[in-house]
């Protein structure tokens, strides 16, 4: 074991081994790079052996309520396209649906119902939503009697003469949230039955159809969390694991990936270190990091965490004009927080941030009502109209309409609920971790088998601190561990007011092992500084952070009412009945100066950028342009030459730094993510 730097408040210094728990009564406060997972946790079902075992161990859903503008945001899901998607979508009409039919017959069935499925069960899990959960069970308990004798079960769906296996990858992970919640012992069964007729299913026939193969880790992922959950001798279930591996998508080449669609890469990325859990190589492990790294590389050189790959990335379209599908985002994150738990590395918890806060909630409406398939960093326009070769979508991509796509329509659903899931994360030591710090109540079994009850408070990620009030039924002792972003090089964390930790070094975590009781507190505070990131290979273009937050020039945004069947894209389906009035799209249009350049010469950003902080939201959310809480003056100059170019996009960006004539202006800007016009790349003028 490694022996860790100790501080002990209330009492002498001692050391502790990493994870070791004294009897003492005094904190022990240490700074970690990762949980010491030579610990398996007691109470929830982590990685048996062989396979290696996790840093952090996601909560079963329902564990975590969250509060404050997470639960508005999960609310505004459940009320607008996620919550009402069954009265639009065709994809979801019951009759002669597949996945609603005991032989898997049906005129539609294939990747639409689970995908919305996963992230509306869940949604319904986490806010215990009553008849969420209830139309859930109705999708979910046909599943489960569409089974065969043979194993199979779904929608048969022949490729070629081959079974795709892409749809129930999808439904395997519902049937998963599904037990968790409910604890139904079908489940397990279930797919033990079901990943026997694929280990029966020769290499021949197994994941050759286009996205089954890019994609088979998802599937891999299910039979290591079935494995976790049974007992005795399941080789057999690692034997799949190894023939799934062997059948998808080579993610490990080192430069080149096996095809450039960017919903495949943010979920077949983590492929590799998904079988590093079975195979304990670095190589595997590796390999992650290397794709994650390749693609941003080429592609990925603009603010909010995602990369340039309208459905495909294309040589030479490397422009922040460039976007990706809010697809790509959900499944960025959904890697992000699994890879979290496999490799411990708290830059998978800042990067989920980045995207989350940055790029996602510009991807909807605010009331999310409806969404756009396309969304850039630098986007003046949001219309109807085809701006291919622009982008490398043909239609109306970039647009918000609720009838719009097959699958971010369907897919959008899962990013805000498997958000509120990882907010806390358990770990191997029988501990708690403050992973994303958002408000939410969590409740879980730490210590020795004790629940405990612990509240985060604050408006993170506009404010500076997070409080944590415990509460517990008798006095326990156990570890809490706090993430310390890689943005944050003063932190300070209190407990109790006594301030037991200064300045951790940022990517880490603080580990505080105590006898907690009652009515404890931790206060962790987060100065956020001002901070210019230079993208050099992208026109030397500058972007402007504070903390996790990326901001972007104030755009006025004017709403063009829209028919959202006749603006919808082309392979698009709603039942008869959806209403279009009800259900409107809307163009975007800028109502005001779009095209400016930062004034900038490398200066202190305290000396150029002005914090002005506001109330907090009446409404509890402050993803609009109107509520947010904070926003930041500077100076800029517009640039004449800058101008919305031949396909009606946001014109390429002019190399920095751009001699400009004219005055300087005050300008302001707001967060990137309440922004759904938005200018985050800024040109530099001088």
């Amino acid at each position: 074991m490694n022996l860790y730097r100790s501080i002990v408040t209330g009492g002498a210094l001692s050391f502790c081994l990493a994870g070791g728990l004294q009897a003492s009564a005094q904190s022990k406060v240490t700074e970690v790079q990762k949980p010491d997972n030579s610990y398996t946790n007691r109470f929830y079902a982590s990685n048996r052996k062989p396979l290696q075992q996790l840093y952090f161990i996601k909560l079963p859903v329902g564990s975590i309520q969250p509060r404050g503008w997470l639960q508005k945001y999960l609310e505004l899901q459940r009320d607008g396209l996620t919550g009402q998607l069954g009265e639009i979508s065709a994809w979801l009409a019951k009759k002669n649906n597949a996945w609603l039919s005991a032989d898997g017959k049906g005129d539609h069935g294939w990747e639409e119902v689970p995908y919305w499925l996963k992230g509306y069960a869940n949604l319904g899990y986490v806010l215990k939503d009553k008849k969420i959960i209830d139309e859930s069970r109705i999708w979910l308990e046909s599943a489960l009697k569409s089974q065969r004798p043979d194993g199979y079960f779904g929608p048969m769906i022949l490729r070629n003469g081959k079974p795709d296996l892409w749809g129930n990858m999808i439904m395997l992970w519902c049937l998963q949230s599904y037990y968790e919640y409910s604890n139904d012992q079908r489940v397990l069964p279930f797919m033990e039955n079901y990943f026997r007729w694929q280990y029966n299913l020769p290499d021949s026939m197994m994941l050759k159809d286009y996205w089954e193969n890019s994609r088979g880790g998802d599937n891999m992922l299910s039979v290591y969390w079935l494995y976790n959950r049974t007992t005795g001798d399941k080789k057999w279930l690692l034997d799949l694991a190894a023939k799934l591996h062997r059948n998808t998508a080579d993610w490990k080449q080192k430069d080149n990936l096996p095809n450039w669609h960017n919903v495949n890469i943010a979920q077949g990325f983590r492929e590799p270190a998904t079988y590093y859990l079975q195979t304990g190589s670095r190589e595997d492990w590796d390999a992650t990091y290397n794709v994650f790294n390749l693609i941003r590389e080429r592609f990925g050189n603009v603010p909010g965490g995602m990369f340039g790959a309208d459905e495909n990335a294309r040589k030479g379209y490397v422009d922040p004009r460039q976007g990706v599908e809010t697809c790509g985002m959900v499944e960025q994150m959904a890697s992000n927080e699994i890879l979290l738990g496999i490799t411990g590395d708290p830059f998978w918890a800042d990067h989920t941030e980045n995207v989350a806060f940055n790029t996602y909630p510009a991807a909807v409406m605010p009331d999310f009502k409806a969404l756009r398939y396309i969304t850039s960093p630098n986007m003046s326009v949001s219309d109807s109209k085809n701006h291919h070769p622009g982008i490398d979508n043909s239609g109306p991509f970039v647009m918000m309409n609720p009838f719009s796509s097959r699958c971010c329509q369907h897919n959008h659903a899962q990013g805000w609920p498997y958000y509120a899931e990882h907010v806390f994360m358990a770990t191997p030591d029988n501990g708690i971790a403050a992973i994303l710090y958002s408000e939410a109540v969590v409740k879980a079994k730490v210590g020795n088998g004790t629940e405990v009850g612990i509240a985060s408070k604050g408006h993170y990620p506009f404010d500076e601190a997070a409080d944590f009030t415990f509460t517990l039924s008798k006095s326990t002792r156990f570890p809490f561990y706090l993430r310390i972003p890689e943005w944050c090089a003063d932190a300070q964390v209190k407990v109790n007011g006594v301030v037991v930790k200064k300045n951790p070094s940022p990517s880490s975590y603080i580990r505080i092992e105590r006898l907690w009781k009652s009515g404890d507190k931790v206060q962790l505070d987060l100065p956020m500084q001002l901070k210019v990131n230079t993208w050099t290979s992208n026109k030397n273009s500058i972007s402007v952070n504070r903390g996790p937050l990326t901001y972007s020039l104030k755009i006025k945004e004017e709403y063009k009412r829209m028919d959202s069947k006749k603006s919808a894209i082309g392979d698009s389906k709603w039942q008869e009945s959806a209403d279009a009035d009800k259900w409107p799209s809307f163009e975007i249009l800028p109502g005001s100066s779009w095209n400016y350049g930062l004034v900038y010469k490398g200066q202190d950003p305290k000396k150029l950028f002005k914090v002005v902080k506001k109330s907090w939201p009446a409404t509890n959310f402050p993803f609009t342009q109107d509520a947010v809480p904070i926003s930041i003056t500077t100076t800029g100059k517009r640039i004449d030459s800058w101008k919305i170019d031949q396909y009606g996009l946001t014109d390429t960006l002019p190399q920095s730094p751009v001699i400009v004539g004219g005055k300087e202006e005050t300008i302001e800007l707001i967060p990137m993510g309440a922004a759904r016009l938005r200018i985050a790349a800024f040109p530099v003028v001088q």
